[in-house]
């Protein structure tokens, strides 16, 4: 039962949170028990390997089950979790209980995708991912830019979903069961059809071209929620489904260079913006964009073992960066990297974020350096163009990573100091520490057994790199360090020398969304308007020409109507009428008539007999001879 266990606990504890009052110790510490435990049970998952199954129909069966790369996943998530609630804990006061209950919610949809062993169960946690994530962005839900922005990343991610619905339905209708391991089953057109909803559902959700603007949006929730979405759920749910499904899919000969491309052109795309962003959180999310690029770029290379290393460490320092730029906002007041420099004024914070520069930057012997190592012999393997694609993005992840760390941390300039508002408490430094120690912690990669066991928790093979990589990236590391100091020390580190409006296209998506919004959004309204008029003058016209000629052919109806139909109508009201008057008249001078003069006949016999009746014998003698004489009468006339 671990593996029904484990995706419903936080979801057990976002529910306790709710019946809590709202006291910050208290439902802290809930939030970080639940997670622990979470962790706990995650860690004996990942060496058991549980499963569950349940048949909802004879087509119709799911299953749950913590195997394949969905171990190392199951234990991350909580792991990185865990520091990200006390930080939200400690800082947020507006809504903190509801927010502590989302991310937990958060964290359960997350386990329920990564231990799905069948598209249905993992349609479902998809989903649940992307609601959650849509309430977290919109936390601040009486901001109307909170709202607008929760509304766009949901419904860009919601665009790559139907490709997940698309592969779903298309498994289950080729091998009659939605099991992931029933793709083989499937016939080269149908796996192909399945391969492209796969990857337009990961690059939505991983924030790849032409879907990374959406990662802006997401700035609009709190720092935790950015730290934890950047990285160990929402935008890891992407890469993850193709560590997962891409040994299946290989067999499709388009989808891995696809993969590739995508990937490689949002390493270079993501490497550039987070190079000339202003801003310290989106400069981060920039830099997610591309970090995710590299982990495509892996999988199209035919190494999901380097693709699920490098989402690994990403997971560790992606959130100790979020967490100390959230310092920072709060400290300033302001995410304006010119307006930072607080390496002084927060000398603890500066060591810790300066522990995820150096890994975002891939500088050894840290494990973000090994899978980076690993993604580049993997790509020059499969293709030398690749892998110097890689290279180039490894030195704009020198100069973007060095670039941050200086201008969000560095000495302030001279005869300046920050106007500091705010100082992190214990909560908040012990959240980075934890962070920065699991990113340490993960150099353990470099020991002669850690290829080994990552081979083992990815279920994928590692290329061996050669020394002139090696060589080669750490030259480029010192060249993207060597510039971005002289940049610094020239103030120009800010601006790079570019003009204003040139760094602001190329800072937002290098103007994707400008493009996206002439090329479909703006054809699309003129389209609609177009089709309105249409519809005004076109279809209504003709929903009115049949009204005037129906209104038309009523008028002469009834004209028409009045002259032969009523008039039949009226004289039959009056043959009617006159023989209902001559009923009467006849009724009267006839019948009734009759009636009385009979009535009156009858009087005056009876008046008359009446008389007869004198009661004296010889009286009644003479009439008895009378009537005699009479009778004699009548009967000899009769003969």
């Amino acid at each position: 039962m671990i593996a029904v266990i484990l995706p419903l606990l936080p979801v057990v504890g976002a529910g306790a949170l709710l019946l809590l009052r709202d006291r910050a110790r208290l439902v802290g510490v809930v939030a970080v028990a639940t997670l622990l435990l979470t962790l706990a049970l995650a860690t004996a998952g990942a060496v058991a390997q549980p499963s569950f199954s349940w048949a909802w129909s004879p087509m119709i069966q799911t299953r749950l089950a913590v195997e394949g790369f969905g171990r190392p996943m199951a234990v991350l998530v909580p792991l990185i979790a865990a520091p990200i609630v006390a930080y939200a804990a400690a800082t947020e006061d507006d809504g903190r209980r509801r927010l502590l209950a989302l991310l937990l919610a958060f964290v359960g949809a997350m386990l329920l995708l990564v231990s799905a062993a069948d598209f249905l169960t993992l349609l479902i946690g998809w989903e649940l991912v992307g609601f959650v994530s849509w309430a977290l962005i919109g936390h601040r839900w009486r901001d109307p830019d909170a709202v607008r922005s929760a509304a766009q990343a949901f419904v860009t991610t919601r665009v790559g979903d139907l490709g997940l619905f698309v592969a779903a339905g298309m498994t289950f209708a080729a091998t009659g069961s939605f099991a992931l391991t029933g793709l083989a089953e499937a016939d080269r057109g149908t796996l192909s059809v399945i391969a492209a909803g796969v990857l337009l559902a990961a690059a939505a959700k991983s924030a790849q071209l032409p879907f990374s603007p959406w990662l802006f949006a997401a700035m609009a929730g709190p720092t935790p929620v950015s730290a934890l979405l950047h990285s160990a759920t929402l935008v890891a749910a992407g890469a993850y489904l193709l560590i997962r499904l891409g040994p299946e899919l290989a067999a499709v000969t388009w989808f891995l260079p696809a993969v590739a491309a995508v990937g490689i052109s949002t390493a270079l795309a993501g490497g550039v913006v987070a190079l000339v962003q202003t801003d310290a959180k989106r400069a981060l999310a920039g830099s997610t964009s591309a970090q995710y690029g590299l982990m495509f770029v892996a999988v199209g290379a035919g190494s999901v073992a380097a693709a699920g290393a490098q989402l690994v460490t990403h997971a560790a320092f992606k959130s100790l960066l979020f967490l100390g730029a959230g310092v920072a906002v709060h400290a300033t007041g302001s995410g304006w990297l010119g307006g930072l420099r607080l390496g002084r004024a927060l000398p603890r914070v500066a060591l810790l974020s300066a522990v995820g520069a150096l890994a975002l930057a891939a500088v050894p012997p840290l494990g973000a350096a090994w899978s980076k190592e690993r993604i580049l012999a993997a790509t020059v393997e499969a293709s030398p163009w690749l892998g110097a694609g890689v290279l180039i993005a490894s030195l704009l992840t020198a100069l973007y990573a060095a670039r941050y760390q200086l201008l969000a941390f560095g000495p302030p300039e001279a005869g300046t100091t920050v106007a500091q508002r705010y100082r992190p408490g214990a909560a908040e430094l012990a959240s980075l520490t934890i962070l920065a120690s699991v990113t340490l912690l993960f150099s353990a990669v470099w020991l002669p057994d850690g290829e080994r066991f990552v081979a083992s928790m990815t279920e994928g093979a590692l290329e061996a790199g050669a020394a002139w990589e090696t060589a080669a990236s750490a030259a480029l590391i010192a060249v993207g360090f060597v510039l971005a100091w002289q940049l610094f020390r020239r103030r120009r580190l800010l601006t790079l020398g570019l003009p204003d409006r040139f760094q602001a296209a190329a800072a937002d998506w290098l103007g994707l969304p400008t493009a996206t919004h002439a090329m479909i959004v703006r054809p699309i309204e003129a389209l609609a308007l177009a089709l309105a008029r249409l519809d005004d003058r076109v279809i209504d016209a003709g929903v009115r020409g049949v009204a005037w000629l129906a209104r038309s052919l009523s008028a002469v109806l009834s004209i028409r109507g009045e002259w032969t139909f009523d008039g039949v109508v009226r004289g039959l009201a009056a043959l009617t009428l006159g023989t209902a008057r001559a009923s009467r008249a006849t009724d009267d001078l006839g019948v009734d008539a009759a009636v009385e003069a009979g009535a009156r006949g009858v009087g005056v016999a009876g008046e008359a007999s009446r008389r007869l009746q004198t009661g004296e014998s010889h009286h009644y003698f003479v009439i008895i001879a009378v009537g005699l004489a009479v009778m004699l009468g009548v009967l000899l006339w009769s003969r």
